[in-house]
């Protein structure tokens, strides 16, 4: 296990995207495992912050063919849009690893009860450039503490 808690605590009844192709963090390249540890509490889910207000706050991720994004953790409830086409992989810190074809407008929405999260990383191993968009809806004032900018 990479992080303190002694499992991942994905929230239920999300519908996760892809096919889980290892389990046990089988093939986890020791940097993947290092950067797990290091950002476990890491609550930057995307590369950049587009708009933000009150109550949601927009994030960016474009990632060139072979680029990842770190590990980062969600706590809010939110939802991620695939604005192009293409592959990636995930690790999750429960040791899974999943890869996932996307088409343009593909989403996935996740909802988040106390004490749960979900901790993973993104690599585009496609050909060409994956950009998202990440919405996180800040409802949630108790959980926000670690999230104010």
């Amino acid at each position: 296990m990479t992080t303190q808690e002694s499992s991942a605590t994905v929230p239920r009844g999300s519908q996760r995207a892809g096919a889980v192709v290892a389990r046990n963090f089988v093939g986890w390249p020791e940097e993947v495992l290092r950067d797990f540890h290091e950002n476990a509490y890491n609550f930057n889910v995307g590369q950049r912050i587009v708009s933000e207000t009150d109550h949601v706050r927009v994030w960016e991720i474009r990632l060139d063919p072979g680029q990842r994004l770190h590990a980062h953790r969600h706590v809010l409830d939110y939802f991620w849009t695939a604005v192009t086409a293409g592959r990636s992989r995930q690790h999750e810190d429960d040791g899974t690893t999943r890869e996932v074809d996307y088409a343009v407008g593909d989403s996935r929405h996740f909802h988040f009860l106390p004490g749960e999260y979900l901790l993973h990383d993104l690599e585009n191993i496609g050909l060409s450039p994956l950009i998202f968009v990440t919405v996180e809806h800040k409802t949630h004032p108790g959980r926000m503490n670690h999230h104010n900018r």
